[in-house]
């Protein structure tokens, strides 16, 4: 396996990250949480995975929305 140093590096802040929260996965997620309302961004749902499986059907991903975008 190649040793990706960007790969690393989105691991050990992710590490850093639950080690934060004590790696409580609810705690996380309304950090998460709190973090995009203070972005103020809006947030879009990302397609389905019943739209996924569609898109694959028409011979397209299905995923060509975008997940946010400027409010």
């Amino acid at each position: 396996m190649i040793d990706d140093p960007i790969v690393a590096e989105v691991r050990a802040a992710r590490d850093k990250l639950a080690a934060r929260f004590d790696y409580d996965l609810e705690a996380i997620f309304r950090h998460i949480q709190a973090e995009e309302a203070r972005s103020g961004l809006t947030f879009e749902p990302g397609p389905t995975h019943k739209t996924l499986a569609r898109g694959a059907q028409k011979g397209g991903s299905g995923a060509d929305t975008h997940d946010a975008h400027r409010a």
